[in-house]
């Protein structure tokens, strides 16, 4: 017997493991906009905090993926110490490159950074970049 999987369970098991990976549950968030409204970065994101929540809620996780906001977020937290449930879409976006970088997709390597940056940007960025980036 075969077991196939349609692309509705794919992306219930990727939920599944964000959620895992995360330790957030995404049916905690009611779309208050509080995590957008306090975000420093959402003017760069493709999709708001909010609407990161409500994708994942849908199980739209492929639109996600292809955003830029998990690659945007900085984890500075303000989207959880505003949420009145208690849920971090930092913690989330985190989760969501994690799973991304290891599967291959938007790493970079170490040597693809060029040397002038690495020499006059703060040691403190360097670190944040690589943890995000290089996985």
């Amino acid at each position: 017997m075969k077991i196939t999987l349609d692309r509705k369970d794919i992306e219930s098991e990727i939920i599944g493991r964000l959620e895992r990976i995360s330790g957030e549950e995404f049916k905690k968030c009611y779309q208050c906009g509080n995590c957008s409204a306090g975000c420093p970065v959402s003017y760069e994101m493709e999709v708001q905090p909010t609407q990161v929540m409500r994708l994942l809620q849908l199980g739209r996780v492929e639109e996600l993926q292809k955003a830029n906001s998990m690659w945007v977020c900085v984890g500075c937290l303000q989207c959880y110490s505003r949420c009145p449930k208690g849920v971090s879409v930092a913690n989330t976006l985190e989760a969501l490159r994690q799973v991304n970088l290891r599967h291959g997709e938007g790493r970079i390597e170490i040597k693809e950074v060029g040397l002038p940056f690495l020499k006059t940007a703060p040691q403190q960025a360097i670190v944040a970049g690589f943890r995000k980036l290089v996985g």
